[in-house]
């Protein structure tokens, strides 16, 4: 939100009241308590008729510094985010003549006493950021502030514009040269965020609009720190755009918290981070297979379900979950957890057949349910459904007809809702699809008093909590899996979420994949999206060349609104030998399933670390430069480049960082540090290992969740370092280890006690070992 008029002057009703000076300035216990007047207080009566902002500076985490900012103390008490990995007594504060200083590891905060207000972050011997002149400020707005910024539906505000909330606080943090801005949730726009006002609200506006499904109140800079806002309510940033010399971040009310994350790599920053906030869970190895869904609106019945999986495994095309999409339902009923009869007369007995084809099961639900569902009477007279400030129950026709919205700050609603998702897992279905959260109403009462503009963005934390919890309860840890579509700050607890409603174009694919290499330096470990777009239906190159980005991701689902998404709806019959899109999904899902052992280590570690499966090339190389605002290729896991191809000709240019790269599908070994211009068929793409990688590959072309210690191949890429150890874990748990060494001849590679595992160099041929070790020339 802005409220200056260009460097000197504020805009017109605003009020602003910054911080002068630190008057006073206190170690209490663990914190700095600082006093900060709206002028430099020169003698006795300055104290008089004007605000006094309180800041506290603590520590909740080693490396992380929390700096609290309040007018008065006695407005609404601050709701946060749940801060999961908070520990007490994390940081060390010192108070004397000169300032105060609070340690937290290798992270300091400095303020300096008197005037101008200073307060500096300070790590590895240098300022990471600081908070300067005019940077924390009260904002009092007039009636004729003219606040034109908000996103609808925030605070209530109005056709022209201006949010009746009669203050806001405001901080800044100083932008130094060449500092660039990443994350603020899944956004489809420029993945470098410097020069753009974001507006953390949740919102359905598909991917090609400046909105999101998932706004994160956190980003992280090139610059070794992060920071995060903890505020669930709407927060605005303006990331070099107001002041361009520095971010800055508004909340409305008399309180603003913030968190300054050391680092110093991004992946240390996002450590600290989700340990903060909360680490992925494990996902199962099923749910890494190709997912294959009814679509949205089409027709389809038990014979239409059927007729697509048996022409998977006619095709020789690997499945591992059906999903059935809204109409399992029957129309104007959603959700009311019943399937429609007319199409699905037995479904208990279909769940089974389709288990017994060996695959999964995903259902559609979302938090409304239709007036026409007997469920909705049910949940009103209970009080579970959202009401309005008169104490009539919330319902709007923007979806299902007079739909109701589901409260889950009513603990009672919440059990009864997870009883109907018991009942649902109880007949075969085995992952949810938590759709919507994103269109939350304001002007409502919520059942435990939260206010409506801070349930707004914390809804889909609820609703996904709810679903999951029951999953991990029924299916247990490591099996639950959601594929949820909103989110925010912590909902990467709550694996998978999917991109949203994209459409089917090439420049929807690669808006598609910047939301997800923003979401995953969001602190999201797990991403997915619709396979060839969501709205419309893709011409065939478009669809071909999603099946390969899209399966090379960390989850991978054919979905689609007014189509279906079987691959042999989108070929003749004349495509050239390979060229198919049944010959490219082929493929892909078995090259995927060949990567389980290092894919599913790759999803491992987003669990125990935070780091992303899908990883932006600013994650993964922080010390080249040139890799800044590459937002077209990623590494999938550590060792693995994806360049996904964005045109039907195949054409396609990427960066190569620096070292000796190997091309996974056809051995060719190239130089990095420079650019590459190639063109590509619809299977293949730039798909290059990295220099000392040792990758262990699986043996099966069926199913994800193999025994991945069956008939290894362990392949040594050129630059292996002596003593490279590779643990393969598999999904029952088991785990074997792999160690290179360097030899006269070239390399040893040992296994794990009596594992028969075959070895080679990369592009030579492969040695077989019964157990115990081979040499590879």
């Amino acid at each position: 939100m802005k409220f200056t008029d260009g460097f000197w002057h504020v805009r017109p009703g605003v009020d602003a009241q910054y911080a002068q000076e630190a008057y006073d300035v206190e170690a209490v216990g663990d914190r700095l308590v600082v006093s900060a007047p709206t002028k430099v207080i020169e003698r006795r009566g300055d104290t008089l008729n004007r605000a006094l902002l309180t800041v506290t500076l603590s520590s909740p985490l080693d490396g992380v510094i929390g700096v609290r900012i309040e007018n008065h103390r006695g407005d609404t008490p601050h709701r946060g985010f749940e801060l999961v990995g908070a520990e007490q007594g994390a940081g060390t504060a010192t108070a004397d003549d000169d300032g105060g200083v609070l340690t937290a590891g290798p992270l300091t905060a400095r303020i300096t006493r008197g005037a101008p207000w200073n307060l500096t972050f300070e790590a590895d011997g240098r300022v990471l950021t600081s908070s300067g002149h005019k940077s924390v400020g009260r904002m009092g707005l007039g009636r004729d502030a003219p606040v034109t910024t908000e996103p609808a539906g925030v605070a209530g505000v109005t056709a022209t514009g201006r949010a009746p909330s009669p203050s806001y606080l405001h901080a800044q943090l100083s932008l130094g040269v060449g500092e660039l801005v990443y994350g603020l949730g899944e956004r489809f726009g420029p993945f470098v965020k410097n020069g753009q006002t974001v507006d953390i609200w949740n919102a359905d506006g598909g991917t090609s609009s400046e909105q999101s499904y998932k706004n994160i109140p956190f980003y992280l800079t090139n610059r070794g720190y992060g920071v995060f806002v903890n505020h669930p309510e709407h927060v605005s940033f303006e990331v070099g755009s107001e002041a361009v010399e520095r971010v800055q971040f508004s909340v409305p009310g008399e309180a603003l918290e913030y968190f300054v994350i050391h680092g110093p790599t991004p992946a240390e920053i996002l450590e600290r981070y989700t340990r903060l906030t909360g680490r992925p869970a494990q996902v199962p190895a099923w749910s890494y297979g190709l997912w294959l869904s009814t679509s949205f609106t089409t027709d389809y019945d038990e014979q239409t379900v059927a007729h697509f999986v048996d022409g998977m495994a006619e095709r020789g095309l690997p499945l591992s979950v059906f999903h059935f999409d809204c109409f399992w339902m029957r129309e104007f009923n959603w959700s009311d957890f019943e399937w429609d009869t007319r199409v699905f007369p037995d479904p208990e007995g279909m769940l089974g057949r389709l288990h017994e084809k060996g695959l999964r099961i995903s259902a559609w639900i979302n938090p409304y349910i239709g007036q026409r569902s007997r469920l909705f009477d049910e949940a009103a007279q209970a009080g579970y459904l959202v009401r309005r400030n008169d104490g009539t129950v919330w319902q709007w026709d923007l979806w299902q007809a007079g739909m109701g919205l589901v409260d889950f700050t009513n603990p009672d609603a919440t059990t009864w809702f997870q009883d109907k998702i018991r009942t649902l897992l109880g007949q075969g279905v085995d992952a949810i699809k938590t759709d919507f959260g994103e269109r939350i109403p304001l002007g409502v009462r919520w059942h435990d008093g939260t206010p409506d503009g801070t349930m707004h963005n914390l809804y889909p934390q609820l609703y996904n909590r709810a679903v999951f919890d029951v999953l991990e309860e029924v299916r247990g840890p490591g099996e639950a899996v959601l594929f949820a579509r909103s989110a925010t700050a912590g909902g990467q607890q709550m694996p998978v979420h999917w991109g949203g409603d994209n459409s089917s174009s090439f420049e929807s694919m690669a808006e598609t994949l910047r939301g997800g290499l923003s979401l995953a330096l969001s602190g999201f470990g797990y991403w997915s999206h619709d396979i060839g777009g969501f709205e419309g239906s893709p011409d065939p190159a478009v669809f071909k060349r999603w099946l390969a980005f899209g399966l090379l991701s960390s989850h991978s689902r054919l979905h689609g609104s007014t189509s279906y998404r079987v691959p042999w709806a989108f070929d003749t019959g004349e495509e050239p030998a390979g060229q198919s899109a049944v010959d490219v999904t082929r493929t892909f899902a078995r090259l995927k399933l060949s990567l389980m052992p290092y894919l599913y280590a790759v999803g491992l570690e987003a669990h125990t670390r935070g780091t992303p499966f899908m990883r932006p090339m600013q994650l993964a190389f922080p010390e080249d430069p040139a890799v800044a605002h590459l937002d077209r290729q990623y590494m999938l896991g550590p060792d693995v480049l994806v360049a996904p191809v964005f045109s039907a000709a195949g054409e396609v240019e990427y960066y190569l960082p620096a070292g000796t790269w190997t091309q996974l599908l056809t051995g060719e070994v190239a130089a990095g540090g420079a650019w590459r211009r190639e063109v590509h068929g619809f299977d293949t793409l730039p798909l290059w290992v990295r220099e000392g990688a040792v990758l262990v590959t699986g043996s099966t072309s069926d199913r994800p969740d193999y025994d991945y210690l069956e008939d290894p191949l362990v392949t040594v890429y050129p630059g292996a370092a002596d003593g490279t150890a590779v643990r393969v874990v598999t999904p029952d748990g088991s785990s074997g280890e792999f160690r290179v060494y360097r030899s006269e001849d070239g390399y040893r590679v040992s296994g794990p006690p009596g594992v028969a595992f075959r070895a080679r160099r990369a592009g030579a041929a492969e040695v077989a070992s019964d157990g115990g070790s081979v040499e590879l020339g």
